[in-house]
């Protein structure tokens, strides 16, 4: 396949460059090791947009984490991504912290964040009365806000997918290497792709694949986070997003609110040799526990749902990679795009789209040929009765309960594989609905979606997979099982 630019990464880095370049008379295509969009650090992060006041004045963190928070509010209206500026607060209990706060403070009005400023403590408890009481003062950050990264990153994919580009899965690069015809060839297991311009945006592989491109190596530290997942509550104990002061490991274990109303605790700081290795261990959760647990002291795990752990990608500069790959013509990168990552992916894809573009003398599109996304429906869990009733009115499959702990319906799900970059594993559906995120983990509404997505995609039940690869769900098809579930609303 020949294209004019292949973007290496479907993460929120390269999905986000992705949309930025549809908007460009090129040919353009995403490639990924994974099954999906977001399989990597995307799906298994804080889910925080960082308002800046933790990144080193002058460095690309810095630049980016504020440019790129500052669009997050338009962008998540624009794509129907939830989004909620709920604040943060920097807890300090002693004499030391309480130096590191100030610091933060200093940092943070430096890189031009607004409205920070120090509380002792009793502002801080009352702000958040379940804190422990021994907190001494806190940093507030009234601009932090949570998000939903991987359901950005699918917003921002279907975008780029409407515009033209393409997105190739299950795709793992094995080689790189420039061609006498001046383009790049890009070699995978199964396919080879030739393109003007490659960009690296690989995550967790981002050294691996620079070092294939350049001969001035980098070197990449694999940093492990593993997390705890409560439940949904009507009241949860904490409104903002809680930090203690952080280390050189990162910002530190948090407890935080989602945009879906669960609360988060994490993530740990392991750094590990194998860069897939996103495995949770008892060692690990127990210290989230006691280090959350200084946090909140009334803390409790009886409304754990699940355990998860991402793998952040630390170059050992400290800061991102973002432009030209050095000596080497139309290769570019974003690379070591760890925390604030999230928070500055529109600002990085922005700036290179810009700089690829001036570049390679490109024309954009008239505004009249970008296709807009369109509006989806709310969530069903989330309408008032009457909406309910308008839309079973509508399409009945909406009266067909799937998910019964998260209230997901038949519709949402086939809609979900309806999708311009559309799911095809049982992850991938929860991912873009949440059946399968509430208490019971799927154990319902697992045989009714693979059926689902059987039908949808003309696949077999037995091809089905939770999230690619060997991780079938049926050794052989169980049609007459499959075809019972579900609750008529």
């Amino acid at each position: 396949m020949t294209t004019d630019i292949l973007i290496i990464g479907a993460g929120i880095t390269g999905t986000a460059l992705a949309r930025e370049i549809s908007r460009y008379d090129v040919s353009c295509v995403v490639i990924d090791r994974a099954c999906d969009v977001a399989e990597g650090a995307t799906k298994a992060n804080s889910g925080i947009v960082h308002a800046g006041y933790d990144a080193v004045p002058g460095t690309l963190k810095a630049k980016y984490n504020v440019a790129g928070a500052a669009e997050y509010p338009g962008l998540c209206r624009e794509l129907g991504v939830p989004y909620r500026r709920c604040g943060a607060l920097v807890i300090g209990f002693d004499e030391a912290d309480e130096a590191s706060l100030r610091n933060l403070l200093e940092r943070g009005i430096r890189n031009g964040v607004e409205g920070l400023r120090i509380l002792d403590h009793d502002a801080v408890l009352k702000m958040e009365p379940n804190l422990n009481p021994e907190v001494r003062s806190a940093l507030y950050i009234p601009t932090s806000a949570i998000v939903s990264p991987y359901e950005m990153a699918f917003a921002l994919a279907d975008d780029a997918a409407l515009n033209g580009v393409a997105f190739r899965f299950n795709q793992p690069v094995r080689s790189v290497e420039r061609t006498n015809g001046g383009y790049w060839k890009i070699c995978t297991d199964t396919d080879q792709y030739e393109c003007r311009a490659v960009v690296n945006c690989a995550g967790a592989s981002g050294a691996e694949i620079h070092n294939m491109i350049s001969d001035i190596p980098v070197e990449m530290i694999h940093r492990r986070g593993q997390y705890y997942l409560l439940d949904r509550a009507e009241h949860q104990p904490f409104a903002m997003t809680v930090f203690q002061c952080p280390s050189r490991m990162g910002k530190g274990v948090l407890v935080s609110p989602t945009v879906h109303g669960n609360l988060l605790l994490g993530p740990t700081a392991e750094d590990i040799d194998d860069p897939l290795d996103t495995a949770t261990t008892a060692e690990g959760l127990a210290d989230i526990l006691q280090k959350a647990g200084r946090t909140w002291p009334g803390i409790s795990t009886r409304t754990n749902i699940t355990n998860f752990s991402g793998i952040r990608a630390h170059l050992t500069t400290d800061d991102f990679m973002v432009g030209p790959v050095s000596g080497c013509e139309n290769a570019y990168e974003a690379i070591g795009i760890e925390s604030p990552g999230l928070s500055s992916a529109p600002a990085i894809a922005g700036d290179l789209c810009r700089m690829i573009a001036g570049e390679m003398k490109w024309n954009r599109k008239a505004d009249d040929r970008i296709r807009p996304v369109p509006v989806r429906e709310k969530a069903f869990s989330s309408m008032t009765a009457e909406e309910r009733a308008g839309m079973v009115r509508k399409d009945p499959l909406y009266g067909n309960i799937i998910c019964r702990c998260e209230t997901v319906t038949e519709a949402e799900i086939r809609q979900a594989v309806r999708r311009p970059v559309g799911a095809r594993t049982i992850d991938g559906v929860k991912r873009r609905t949440r059946a399968g995120m509430g208490r019971c983990q799927g154990g319902f509404c697992l045989p009714r979606v693979a059926a689902i997505i059987a039908e949808e995609t003309g696949c077999s039940l037995a091809e089905v997979t939770k999230d690619g690869g060997n991780s079938r769900i049926l050794a052989e098809p169980l049609d007459a099982f499959l075809k019972g579930g579900g609750d008529r609303e």
